[in-house]
């Protein structure tokens, strides 16, 4: 017999946005249960062992790897920092290695900036400043959105004008050279603003290293500049403009942080236990079915799944309007990156680090492109294959965190960008290790001991992303992060208050609002508009 026990809420899926609805909703005193498919929890902030048989108790960030903008607001709220949470900001916070032996680095500090920038771009120093203040003033505008619902263009009467006004608000101190430079942020190609704005390459392929991560589109594609904007929202416990840190015990430490205060609120969660079904009776949600036969009644169902799998995978067809379907269908994902994972013997010697920087100033290094180099690449990969020269993005995690390995060992994550979900021809499961070689063989031109201290790797490939953490097509974001896929046209237009066709199922994941990244801020909203539906039944 089916075990049948009914709560209030249910949420599919133990990732990070996941966790932090669950935690809000318990918190409100709600009855609320997690499933996660996997036998641990954290989705995509996850620490696991790269390879048990060649390298015991060596851990790394298997999927994402940085911190840049988790939510001060969901850090305090759930008290992460009692549980454990430990954060060391990166500085630099983004550092390029060039052909030819150089490293370029992107400091906190002011004045190591200036140095920095008088030894590889002379002619661009006071532009960089003045270009990194318009930016801040910038994205400090559009931060107030993070942390709220966008607007809902549907709405009539005072209910519309309510929603002019909020919005409206946020930009009251905007002045008009300000909103053209918004508008050119959010619409123009970084490629361009980079060349009408700076002479030295070795700047341009620095600013390039933090901008269009898990995003389609080359560098001179239009609505790539907003990436600049992207990396300048606050986050960490004291919402720091553009901060990025080093999560202590790796980003499964935050999920592991957010699951022990959940279950102090009193949420329930479940591993190994994997949704087959959202079920539904005459348009409003009754609960979910598991893979294991298991019926689990509930007035409130939230997925922490992306759209595609929520809507077209979790749902029959007869559930769903068949316009509704075809849109989400129509939703841009398709990779485009993949990871690969080192063990190794030896500390990458980077050819050109500076001898003065410390452990954790060599923990992170880019393999950058040139600007139409980048654009060279992304246009192979949009054709299914897989490109001649890959953009490789590396973090020795162990020179920070040395609790992450053995005695002897270090640990090295390495972010691919891009890469096709569809092969053109062959497939991932035959060509995957061929990536691997191909990062490594790009590794070993700016480190060259490293193919040599090879202990342990592996590779993901998008399909392998799609495969492990459930995220369809293996896109990290739930979705691509493009003006036609933002704000109020997350997922879709008219969809982007949380809510979903069905009633009492809500999204929660990186599929909505306001994106991608450990943010918590899509949980967070989500949790809102659960809880203030609730207050209004």
């Amino acid at each position: 017999m089916p075990d049948v026990r009914k709560i209030d809420a249910v949420v599919i899926g133990a990732g990070h946005n996941g966790l932090t609805t669950a935690a809000y909703l318990a918190q409100s005193g709600l009855k609320t249960l997690v499933l996660e498919r996997r036998e641990v929890v954290g989705g995509c902030a996850v620490t696991e062992e790269i390879d048990a048989d060649l390298a015991p108790g060596c851990r790394v960030s298997t999927a994402s790897y940085i911190a840049s903008m988790l939510r001060p607001e969901v850090i305090r709220d759930l008290r992460l920092a009692d549980y454990g949470l430990r954060m060391v900001a990166c500085d630099p916070g983004v550092q390029t290695a060039l052909p030819g032996g150089t490293v370029v680095s992107w400091w906190s500090d002011r004045a190591r900036m200036t140095r920095e920038l008088e030894r590889i771009a002379p002619a661009d120093v006071g532009r960089f400043f003045d270009i990194d203040e318009e930016l801040r003033n910038l994205a400090a505008y559009l931060q107030p959105f993070f942390l709220e619902a966008p607007p809902d263009p549907d709405k009539r009467g005072i209910a519309r004008l309510l929603e002019l006004l909020r919005i409206a608000k946020r930009f009251r101190r905007m002045r008009g050279k300000e909103t053209a430079a918004l508008l050119q942020f959010l619409t123009g190609s970084l490629g361009d603003f980079l060349d009408h704005n700076f002479s030295s390459d070795a700047l341009k392929r620095l600013i390039l290293s933090n901008s269009l991560y898990g995003k389609h589109g080359g560098p001179y594609q239009p609505g790539t500049a907003m990436g600049l904007l992207f990396h300048l929202l606050s986050g960490g416990s004291d919402e720091q403009q553009g901060f990025a840190g080093h999560v202590i015990g790796g980003m499964g430490a935050i999920t592991e942080a957010m699951a022990a205060s959940c279950r102090d609120s009193g949420v329930e969660i479940r591993t190994a236990s994997e949704v087959q079904r959202i079920n539904q009776d005459s348009g409003r949600v009754c609960g979910v079915t598991l893979h294991d036969g298991s019926v689990i009644d509930a007035r409130i169902v939230i997925s922490n799944a992306d759209p595609k799998r929520t809507f077209l995978g979790l749902l029959s067809k007869s559930d769903l309007d068949e316009e509704f379907r075809r849109e989400v269908s129509g939703i841009k994902m398709n990779g485009p990156c993949g990871k690969v994972n080192f063990v190794l013997s030896e500390e990458p010697r980077v050819t050109g680090m500076p001898a003065g920087h410390s452990r954790s100033e060599r923990s992170l290094f880019t393999l950058a492109p040139s600007l139409q180099e980048a654009e060279d690449i992304y246009n192979q990969s949009a054709r299914g294959d897989i490109p001649d020269e890959l953009w490789v993005d590396c973090v020795v995690a162990s020179n920070v965190d040395p609790e992450l390995v053995t005695e002897g060992r270090h640990v090295m994550t390495c972010f691919v960008q891009y890469l096709p979900y569809t092969l053109r021809q062959g497939t991932w499961d035959s060509e995957r290790e061929r990536v691997g070689d191909k990062v490594l063989e790009r590794i070993g031109r700016y480190a060259p001991n490293v193919p040599s201290a090879v202990v342990a790797r592996k590779v993901y490939t998008p399909l392998d992303l799609e495969r492990t953490f459930g995220i369809s097509e293996g896109n990290i974001f739930h979705g691509d992060i493009n003006m036609g896929q933002l704000f109020f046209m997350r997922p879709l237009p008219g969809w982007a208050q949380y809510r979903t066709p069905i009633d009492g199922l809500y999204l929660c994941g990186a599929g909505t609002h306001p994106g991608g990244g450990v943010t918590g801020a899509p949980g967070y909203n989500a949790a809102r508009r659960v809880l203030q539906d609730v207050k209004i039944s």
